[in-house]
């Protein structure tokens, strides 16, 4: 055995290592040609739309030849993933906070021109070469700290995290909504509404929030985005906040 054959098929399919010629496989379709076709329909249909029969119809294929080039769709969905994520952008390391804001903001833009991905089951640690190098740069970042291994592992899993379900519920509120309705005006007849139904002596906090300021400002014709952008800023930065008072520590 060779230390090739040592990599699991999967592995090596997702970095692109050369396969057995024993496959047969034709010359007018590989692993790529299936991932691209793959991620073309779900940039389109949503990843709901990503079938096996559908992903085969698009190749001029039948469906169970797939299966040369993908173990199976949960295999499909991890190579399409990383093929989808791209390389990171070069982000500088001489200042750990901007750096990781610039990471999230990064990572967050590419979930939003792609908010398929954030749908895609998880099923293990970052594993294909362009989920590597995100981590590559935000360990980077994080290189100067002082944080040990652990912590930079889990500032990068909090991270990622936070950024995905960010842009995952921000997309489901907006399917949500009424249609032609904004943001801002969602907010504020939801508050208004819960103003009226929560009562002071059960939930005097909760009162306390929905009787605030909070709930009719911003202006009804600030876009979408904008509220998007200082709500994830907002929580990006508690985190950050707390990834400081670690560093803090470990100088210590």
């Amino acid at each position: 055995m060779t230390s090739e054959d040592a990599i699991p098929v999967r592995l090596r399919r997702l970095w692109g290592r050369s396969e057995s010629s024993r496959l047969g496989r034709p010359a007018t379709l590989d692993v790529g040609r299936v991932v691209t076709a793959s991620v073309q329909i779900a940039d389109r249909d949503g990843l709901a739309g990503v079938t096996l029969p559908k992903v085969a119809e698009s190749l001029g294929v039948t469906g169970m030849s797939l299966y040369r080039y993908v173990g199976s769709k949960d295999e499909l969905l991890e190579l399409m993933a990383d093929a989808a994520l791209g390389t990171p952008p070069d982000i500088p390391t001489d200042d750990w906070r901007h750096g990781l804001r610039s990471w999230a903001f990064a990572q967050r833009a590419v979930f939003q021109r792609r908010p398929w991905l954030t749908r895609v089951p998880t099923s293990g640690p970052p594993s294909g070469p362009n989920q590597i190098a995100w981590m590559e740069t935000a360990l980077a970042v994080l290189s100067p700290t002082g944080l040990d291994w652990a912590h930079k592992v889990g500032v990068l899993m909090l991270i990622s995290g936070y950024v995905t379900q960010s842009v995952r519920q921000y997309s489901d509120l907006a399917e949500g909504r009424a249609e032609g309705q904004g943001q801002a005006d969602a907010e504020r007849d939801y508050g208004r509404a819960l103003a009226r139904l929560v009562e002071p002596d059960r939930f005097p906090e909760v009162a306390r929030l929905f009787s605030s300021e909070l709930f009719e400002a911003p202006p009804s014709d600030t876009p979408d985005a904008t509220i998007a952008d200082a709500d994830f800023t907002l929580g990006l930065d508690l985190i950050l906040d707390g990834v400081a008072v670690r560093i803090e520590r470990s100088d210590s």
